[in-house]
């Protein structure tokens, strides 16, 4: 099967007459690539974030049993949260032609970069190993095997590799695909038991990043460049050809490639390996000198995207009348800066009254009104309620997110990562600290639970206006009440990587009763 990614190109192919102007509220602008399962374009959520949207080809969503499989998928596929997987933002399985969109990753395919820049360096491909190993550990958590682990289906970034493409990605106990011109996975990259039709586990994963890192220090596949019979007779029968791969990685690589899918490592043993290995340190880390300069050349023009295309209508602003503050009363220093708030809601203080002032620097407090929130319906009488107190009930429960970065925000209501500005109710990030929408209020616990009874009762006594990641390092979770006091949601900080870099928390949501 021809895997389609989402990752950039130094140019883009225009739209053709064929080309619909928008897919799923996504406005398309250019083409990124086309496949066997149909096309990816470059698209711009209304608040002109870049994602690659997949749209599935006429005659493949016209068969039911593929849609099925593709609602399957992508179920799959939302499940699946890691630094080093491009997020499933949004999907229309039931849409007449079902599609697909994930966070736009302005980077090239390793099969790209092997291409133009030939063999990595060991440092690089161990790199390389470590991170797609990581990647792994994800899709392996929730319950999927990638089965299709190829350089094409790897994007290079500065920060680290991607692992795309779960199309074909079914969970560990699925049975295989049976239908017409479907290939799972690609036979230069298969293991041993795929070849033979026998189930796909983690360690095929792992036999297909050992295959993956023999082309990436060699130049070619483990079993050469030979027709697709070729190399699936040989990945049965044959031991690997490592004679151009360089000899510090023989160990490793042919522990990887082991026939038995019992004698191969586990994603964490390769991270291990890595990390023992003297071409990288006790320190796995994405440092700058990570890829060769010609690489890192490249990577720079993959960031120049082209201008999103023009929202059909302007939307409209709001904009605050200063009222120039009396000599006496001279404000304060400025706060730092926050995380961005939506466009068109006024800031607010959490605080009781109607109308909050926020003190700005250059002499001026800026007022803002705000509605009422909804006030949260008394507890009846004899109203049983559960462990989470204060008769809340629970929604979702332990949802592990990441915003891969400041451009995605988490759905509080849905469990979910969306594109930045796509959700009523929120937590957005910077590269420091979350933001709230204006008409919820907030709550750090003292210690390390936190039940929807202590949030409401912390929320009255000591609410809170900022969210900072260093605050909330030490296992501190926090929870967000929505405006009508209804719905909680407690959070907490799994992981911020540094300078903006991807967050990850866990969400658990508590709802009252109507």
């Amino acid at each position: 099967m021809t895997t389609e990614h989402p990752g950039a190109s130094p140019s883009f192919a225009a739209l053709t007459a064929d080309d619909p102007a928008e897919i799923g509220g996504y406005r398309l602008h250019a083409r990124l690539g086309s496949g066997g399962m149909g096309h990816v374009y470059l698209a711009y959520t209304p608040g002109g974030r870049p994602v690659a949207l997949k749209t599935v080809r006429p005659e493949l969503a016209g068969d039911p049993e593929f849609r099925h499989r593709f609602a399957q998928e992508v179920a799959n596929a939302r499940r699946i949260h890691g630094l080093y997987t491009a997020q499933v933002i949004d999907a229309g399985a039931d849409a007449v032609t079902p599609w697909l969109a994930t966070a736009y990753v302005p980077a090239p395919s390793l099969h790209e970069v092997l291409r133009r820049h030939g063999p990595l360096p060991v440092g690089t491909v161990l790199l390389l190993m470590a991170g797609i190993a990581e990647a792994l550990q994800s899709i392996h958590g929730a319950g999927v095997v990638h089965r299709d682990l190829k350089p094409a289906n790897v994007l290079v970034a500065t920060d680290g590799p991607r692992v795309i493409d779960f199309g074909i990605a079914r969970a560990a106990d699925a049975v295989a695909l049976t239908s017409a011109g479907l290939r799972i996975g690609t036979p230069a990259f298969m293991a041993p038991e795929q070849a033979l039709g026998q189930p796909a586990t983690s360690a095929t994963d792992v036999f297909a990043l050992g295959a993956l890192a023999v082309y990436a220090a060699g130049g070619a596949p483990p079993f050469g460049d030979c027709p697709e019979s070729v190399a699936l007779y040989r990945a049965v029968h044959e031991q690997p050809d490592l004679g151009r791969v360089p000899t510090e990685l023989h160990a490793l690589l042919g522990q990887c490639l082991a026939k038995d899918p019992a004698e191969r490592p586990t994603t964490g043993a390769v991270i291990e390996a890595v990390r023992r290995h003297p071409a990288v340190g006790p320190q796995v880390r994405f440092a700058d000198g990570w890829l060769p300069t010609a690489v890192r050349t490249e990577l720079s023009r993959h960031g120049d995207l082209p201008a999103p295309p023009a929202p059909p209508h302007a939307q409209p602003t709001v904009t605050a009348t200063p009222v120039p503050l009396p000599r006496a009363e001279a404000p304060g220093p400025a706060a730092p800066p926050a995380p961005a708030r939506r466009a068109g809601r006024p800031v607010r203080w959490i605080v009781a009254t109607a109308v909050a002032a926020l003190l700005l620097g250059g002499g001026a407090v800026y007022y803002f009104d705000y509605p009422p929130e909804d006030p949260a319906p008394p507890a009846e009488e004899g109203q049983s309620q559960d462990a989470s107190g204060g008769g809340f009930r629970p929604g979702y429960a332990g949802v592990q997110l990441t915003s891969p970065d400041a451009g995605y925000e988490f759905d509080l209501r849905n469990g979910k990562v969306v594109p930045e500005s796509s959700a009523d109710w929120y937590l957005s990030r910077s590269a420091t600290e979350f933001a709230v929408p204006d008409d919820s209020d907030a709550f750090i616990a003292p210690g390390g639970s936190l039940t929807p009874d202590d949030c409401l009762k912390g929320i009255d006594r000591s609410p809170v206006t900022s969210l900072k990641f260093s605050e909330l390092e030490d296992q501190h979770p926090f929870c967000v009440r929505s405006a009508n006091g209804r719905d909680v949601v407690i959070v907490r900080l799994v992981e911020a990587v540094p300078d903006g870099g991807a967050v990850t928390v866990s969400l658990s949501r508590y709802g009252k009763d109507s």
